[in-house]
């Protein structure tokens, strides 16, 4: 069999760093990204995740959930009463039981996803499901689907309804961001049409956790972050 890749694309930092090496491994001919609407607040990272893939010239799908979450009450969705949390996920997990951009079960459902898809994409191939989690997400267990735990299980029961056929890659467990950041600009990844925060505007708020932890990584390895120049200043207050 030959080896296929699909690559679950938000159009953000990790998920495109994720893109870069299966390209790297395999040749964009072997590889697919996917996109998942669930009804986020920030849907702008889809549009973003249509120019990364048209950046590294791979086959790109999209397709909508957002019927499933509808009852949710996650900061994330558009349907949520919640207003965002601007601070970082430490703070919000200490004032509460867990983040408020926390979406039940989002990476459960859109590996389950983009495991039947890929089986039918490419039935006659071995393919890899790459997820971008990292060390970062599951610090004081801010996202528990994308803890080690969860994607090991999940992996598990992947490979074993698919015949063994499809595998969970999640290159950057047990990484930091600033380590993804590290990796990607070795690959030349642009990050600079990228997007990460999760606010409606069209530029990045700098106040959402996510922000914060972009801005850091990019610190981190002595770099200004690229996509600040493509979509104009942070709105710092």
């Amino acid at each position: 069999m030959n080896l296929k890749a699909v690559v679950l694309s938000s159009g953000g930092l990790d998920s495109t760093t994720c893109l870069a090496i299966a390209v790297n491994k395999l040749g964009k001919e072997n590889v697919s990204t996917i996109s998942i609407f669930y009804g986020q607040r920030h849907a702008r990272e889809l549009s973003c995740a249509r120019m990364v893939a048209d950046y590294y010239g791979v086959n790109h799908y999209e397709f909508d959930a957002a019927e499933i979450m509808k009852n949710s009450d996650s900061a994330l969705l558009n349907s949520s009463t919640q207003n965002l949390d601007h601070s970082t996920y430490s703070e919000q997990i200490q004032k509460n039981s867990r983040v408020a951009t926390y979406v039940p079960f989002r990476n459960g459902l859109m590996l389950s996803m983009a495991a039947s898809f890929a089986d039918g994409l490419y039935n006659d191939s071995e393919v890899e499901i790459y997820i971008g989690v990292h060390q970062d997400d599951t610090a004081v267990n801010a996202y528990p689907d994308c803890s080690e735990k969860f994607i090991s299980v999940i992996g598990d029961a992947i490979k074993i309804g698919t015949y063994g056929k499809i595998k969970i890659v999640a290159p950057f467990l047990g990484k930091t961001k600033a380590d993804v950041v590290k990796i990607g600009t070795d690959l030349n990844v642009p990050y600079e049409i990228t997007w990460s925060c999760y606010e409606r505007g069209d530029v990045p708020c700098g106040k959402c956790a996510t922000c914060l932890d972009r801005e850091k990584a990019f610190s981190l390895n002595g770099l200004k972050d690229p996509a600040l120049k493509s979509f104009g200043s942070v709105n710092k207050i």
